[in-house]
């Protein structure tokens, strides 16, 4: 019998793969020097009970080798467990955070944010729940603070 852990992480393995993905990806071929885009998958949509307009998304992102997620604001909190890989989350007015395997993130509503792979070959991947506006895009792109 499998353990639940096993079972968890072929689940979200699987799961990035799906073709749904939580922000618009570009459709023009990147340049040959652009670095590699994220891969994020939704693996769930749910209403808020108790409050209106809202909705709970939950999701994966993976960060390949080299991969940055752009500066970007969520209509609403994002809290995020970082399950593989190194991550660097730069966030407006705080210190750059190193997040390895095992650590969380809490990213408000409206705060201002990049996600990058870690340093080396290895890249890293993490789950998110957002609590967002619903019918809202899941991100808006921001300038560099």
């Amino acid at each position: 019998m499998k353990s639940f852990r096993s079972i968890a992480l072929a689940a979200i393995t699987l799961s990035a793969a799906m073709p749904l993905f939580v922000f618009a990806q570009a459709s023009a071929p990147a340049p040959s020097n652009a670095k590699p885009a994220p891969i994020r998958a939704v693996l769930e949509t749910r209403d808020v009970d108790g409050a209106p307009g809202k909705q709970l998304v939950l999701g994966t992102v993976k960060m390949p080798p080299g991969a940055v997620a752009p500066w970007h604001t969520h209509p609403g909190d994002e809290a995020g467990y970082v399950l593989s890989g190194t991550l660097i989350l730069k966030q407006k007015g705080q210190p750059d955070r190193t997040l390895h395997a095992g650590d969380h993130f809490f990213n408000p509503g409206g705060m201002v944010h990049e996600l990058l792979a870690g340093p080396g070959d290895e890249g890293g991947s993490e789950v998110s729940t957002w609590v967002v506006d619903k019918g809202k895009p899941m991100a808006t792109p921001a300038p560099q603070p």
